[in-house]
C-alpha cells in the first residue's frame, strides 16, 4: 500500500482536494514515517438527556463513550502509525481530556480493508466493535467521517451489531486558516435514544517522526476480523 490508509480509501483525486494541512494530518502512515500529535480545547462537550447516561457509562468502561460534559476543556489527540500483530498498518486515534479528576479517553485504532478499500475503525481498548467509515471531502477541504455498519467480536463470537443498541457518529474536521488550527466536531446518535454525545473544538499539531506507536496507545487486544 502506498500513501496512508485514508488516501487509499478516499482515492488520490479526492485526497488531493483536502486542504494541504488536512493532507498532512491524514497522511500519517508507516511510509510517511511521522505521527500527528495535537493539543487544544473542546469548547463544548455535551450529552443527551439523563436516560442516555447508563448507555454512555457502559461505553466508558472500554473507552468508547463517556458521560462527562463541560466547556473549554483541554484535550489531546494522538495519531501514530504502527504494524499490528497481524501485519496490518494501523493508525491510533486516541483522544483524552479531563473534566474532573479522572481522565476520560476515546480509544480507536484504524486499519484498511484492502478488499473493500474501506477504513475500519476498531473502537475501545479491546477492539470488540469494528465500524466501517464512509469518508468524503467537503467544500472547505475538510474531511467528513460517517460511521456505518458495525460488527461485534469476542472470542469465537462475531455478529453484526444491532444499531438499536449502538450509536452512529458524524465527525467533521477542517483547517481554519484564520486561526491556524484544526477544527473538529463530533455527534453520536442512537436510533432509539436520539442524541447521545458530542463535542466541538480546535487543536494544533506537531508531526514527530514515528514508525511505531507507544504501548499506552495500543489496544489491550487486537482483532483479526474486519
Amino acid at each position: 500500500m502506498t500513501g496512508s490508509i485514508f488516501e487509499t480509501a478516499l482515492g488520490a483525486e479526492a485526497f488531493a482536494r483536502l486542504h494541504p494541512m488536512m493532507q498532512r494530518r491524514f497522511g500519517v502512515s508507516l511510509e510517511a514515517g511521522y505521527a500527528c500529535v495535537g493539543s487544544g480545547t473542546m469548547a463544548r462537550i455535551r450529552r443527551g438527556p439523563w436516560w442516555t447516561v447508563p448507555f454512555l457509562l457502559i461505553g466508558r468502561l472500554r473507552h468508547i463513550l463517556v458521560a462527562d460534559t463541560g466547556s473549554d476543556v483541554p484535550f489531546t489527540i494522538e495519531n501514530y502509525p504502527y504494524r499490528d500483530p497481524f501485519g496490518r498498518e494501523t493508525v491510533t486515534f486516541v483522544r483524552e481530556y479531563r473534566v474532573r479528576r479522572r481522565p476520560a479517553r476515546f480509544d480507536a485504532t484504524m486499519v484498511l480493508d484492502p478488499v473493500r478499500r474501506v477504513v475500519v475503525d476498531y473502537l475501545g481498548t479491546h477492539q470488540h466493535l469494528a465500524v466501517d467509515l464512509e469518508l468524503e471531502v467537503d467544500d472547505r477541504g475538510g474531511l467528513v467521517l460517517r460511521s456505518s455498519e458495525q460488527r461485534f467480536y469476542e472470542g469465537p463470537v462475531g455478529f453484526r451489531f444491532p444499531m438499536a443498541f449502538s450509536g452512529t457518529a458524524l465527525l467533521r474536521e477542517h483547517w481554519d486558516d484564520e486561526r491556524q488550527a484544526f477544527r473538529i466536531s463530533l455527534e453520536v446518535h442512537n436510533r432509539v435514544l436520539g442524541f447521545l454525545f458530542g463535542y466541538e473544538g480546535w487543536f494544533t499539531c506537531e508531526f514527530p517522526p514515528a514508525t511505531d506507536a507507544p504501548e499506552r496507545l495500543k489496544p489491550h487486544r487486537h482483532e483479526r476480523r474486519l
